[in-house]
């Protein structure tokens, strides 16, 4: 048996952005692994911990038995505190011992790939503990490891990838995970819309609406009369959406129509991921 075909989208997304990451960290001195990268307290020793630790988790890989420091001001919940451990533990480690483990966690984890059966709605393990589909965990590890690569390219100076299977990926993911947001935390009025027009290496026009009960749906029809558009390029609508920058340090790049305190408030809780 092989992949199953609703899964194969997110091991080549995977697999193109692992690979991508572990060019351009291998040849890296030891002192450029301590630069620092947009994903908030994270150099990029940190976040290719991290990729290692999601892969190692993927594995089924036991946890890392490691008490965290108490000056980790950028950790301040329990989600953030189970995700720091696969990186604290190796934050002391070489340059050669980083690429070393990335490469051999790739090896295994293409080897678990090329043996995989199950079906799509298999139950499994997934972070602290919660119980989801292979499919959930696959797109969502597919989804981080892209996040990651672009992070590692800021720091480095090095853009690109930004039309790749990873970041479609993305795209679904956060666009998914928009309109619960914009309802609940943006307080979007009811029986009203909210478009996205997104241009750029990935392109899309998404309509936000709010029913009369204040719940969001994503649609792909344009709406007439939208209480607030928002403009954008691809890049900047990732980076605001996980996090990796206020709307003001992007101002230039934003263009809002409409209702000024609604854009405001949906600009201001733009980030979806933890």
């Amino acid at each position: 048996m092989s992949l199953h075909p609703t899964l194969q989208p997110y091991a080549d997304a995977w697999t193109h952005s692992i690979d991508a990451i572990s060019e351009l960290v291998q040849p890296l001195v030891e002192g450029e692994w301590n630069r620092r990268t947009p994903c908030p307290g994270w150099s990029i020793r940190d976040v290719v911990s991290h990729v290692i630790g999601l892969d190692c988790e993927m594995l089924g890989d036991p946890r890392p038995i490691h008490t965290l420091p108490r000056d980790l001001f950028h950790v301040t919940n329990e989600a953030q505190r189970y995700t720091e451990m696969q990186v604290d533990v190796r934050r002391h480690h070489t340059a050669p011992e980083m690429t070393s483990e990335l490469e051999y966690t790739i090896i295994r984890r293409n080897r678990q790939l090329r043996n995989e059966s199950r079906d799509p709605g298999a139950k499994v393990r997934g972070p602290l503990g919660k119980e989801l589909t292979l499919e959930a965990s696959m797109r969502g590890h597919a989804f981080d490891v892209w996040v990651h690569e672009q992070d590692l390219r800021a720091a480095l100076g090095r853009p690109g990838n930004l039309d790749s299977p990873g970041a479609l990926v993305a795209r679904d993911v956060l666009l998914a995970a928009l309109p619960d947001v914009i309802a609940d935390k943006a307080n979007a009025p009811r029986s009203s819309a909210i478009v996205l027009d997104v241009h750029g290496p990935v392109e899309f026009l998404r309509t936000i609406r709010i029913d009369i009960q204040g719940r969001g749906t994503l649609e792909t029809a344009p709406a007439l009369g939208p209480a607030a558009t928002l403009t954008m390029d691809w890049e900047t609508f990732v980076r605001l959406a996980c996090g990796r920058v206020t709307p003001e340090a992007v101002s230039d790049r934003l263009k809002t129509e409409g209702d000024v305190g609604l854009t405001g408030a949906i600009l201001r809780n733009f980030t979806v991921t933890p």
